[in-house]
């Protein structure tokens, strides 16, 4: 087993890089670097994408030629090559892409372009939204998923299985940012009441409330968010563990279990639980962190939740290259760990199971 751990962490690094390498090559052909974002501003012109579309210079790169940026013509050249040395766009694309590397494997991520703030602090900044919409959608979709899907199993065919499938395929279907309209019409004084509040994780006097208020708010906060991104996890979830346990239920050892008169609720849940749950358990570190770092940059901008999904999306529209590839080096690596983790989990859930046998 640990010379199977020692293989997949080697490979962390070759995977990592290669995410890097495509991610940094496909910015070299994107317009509207971070230095046009700037001349745009200075100058008053409007969206920068207006000049590249319309310009006759569209194909111009961010080093390129003597007619420089567009949109650029009015300020000096030498104030364009400051900018230039400023941002480290003076060098070529591979001495760039290598030194950002040597930054990243020492964990320095640098600061924003746009921001004068280090790119770990902004993400600090971000996890409470991250976490909350992350850890609570994923405990609520396996706390309701996994007996359902158990109930489902054990009343495969039955009206309940039937009613059931249908309402979980309807949540399926809803698109979580409509779904996250429909409650803030509903329940936060779009046009019916006004349960709960239209923003942010916590209240303005969130400080002078006692320890048990502080948690109330919290939680009244949160509702309508946690709903929002939760909607349409249940049906995949629900399905694989009601696909489970059928599969199991139908095997020799239930029947034989069955046979010598152990109660139903006994065969299910001390011999078919631990072998169904495999897959369902297993799946929680990548569920989580899709979860976590996946977060709908729609229901952050309904619910006014400053969270990573609205950082990126800035950081992509503003082309703030830093917070870009910071999040993503973080991000990957945490995700390629995960990975290994959730191989863990399998033999944590079922000893029976070596990765080490495993040949190449």
């Amino acid at each position: 087993m640990g010379a199977y751990i020692l293989r997949r962490l080697l490979l962390v690094i070759p995977t990592l890089i290669g995410i890097m390498i495509v991610n940094f090559t496909l910015t070299q052909f994107v317009p509207g670097g971070p230095i046009e974002q700037i001349i745009a501003g200075l100058e008053g012109g409007g969206d920068v994408f207006e000049g590249i579309a319309g310009g006759s210079d569209a194909g111009a790169s961010e080093t390129g030629g003597d007619e420089g940026y567009l949109g650029a013509r009015g300020l000096p050249p030498e104030f364009i090559e400051e900018l230039e040395r400023e941002f480290g766009f003076d060098k070529p694309p591979l001495q760039r892409f290598l030194l950002m590397m040597w930054d990243y494997i020492r964990f320095d991520f640098g600061e924003s372009y746009f921001r004068s703030v280090s790119v770990v602090d902004l993400v600090i900044e971000k996890l409470p939204v991250s976490i909350t919409l992350g850890l609570w959608s994923t405990l609520i979709a396996y706390m309701i998923s996994i007996p359902l899907g158990v109930r489902k199993a054990v009343k495969d065919g039955t009206p309940f299985d039937t009613w059931t499938s249908s309402a979980i395929i309807v949540g399926y279907a809803i698109p979580g940012f409509l779904f996250a309209i429909l409650l803030l019409v509903l329940f936060a004084g779009g046009s019916y009441y006004k349960i709960f509040p239209l923003r942010g994780l916590t209240s303005d006097n969130f400080e002078d409330l006692s320890m048990l208020g502080k948690i109330a708010d919290y939680f009244w906060h949160i509702t309508l968010p946690v709903l929002a991104s939760t909607i349409s996890s249940f049906a995949t979830l629900t399905l694989l563990t009601k696909n489970s346990f059928l599969d199991e239920i139908k095997k020799q050892y239930v029947i034989t279990a069955k046979a010598k008169g152990l109660s139903e609720r006994r065969v299910l849940y001390g011999h078919v639980f631990r072998n169904a749950m495999l897959i369902v358990i297993a799946g929680f570190p990548s569920l989580f962190i899709g979860v976590f770092f996946g977060a709908s940059i729609i229901i952050e901008t309904i619910f006014s939740l400053d969270g990573l999904g609205r950082l990126g999306f800035e950081a992509a529209v503003a082309r703030d290259y830093p917070v870009i590839f910071g999040t993503l080096f973080v991000f990957g690596l945490i995700s390629l760990v995960v990975g290994i983790l959730s191989d863990l989990m399998y033999v944590f859930v079922d000893p029976r199971i070596d990765f080490g046998t495993r040949e190449g």
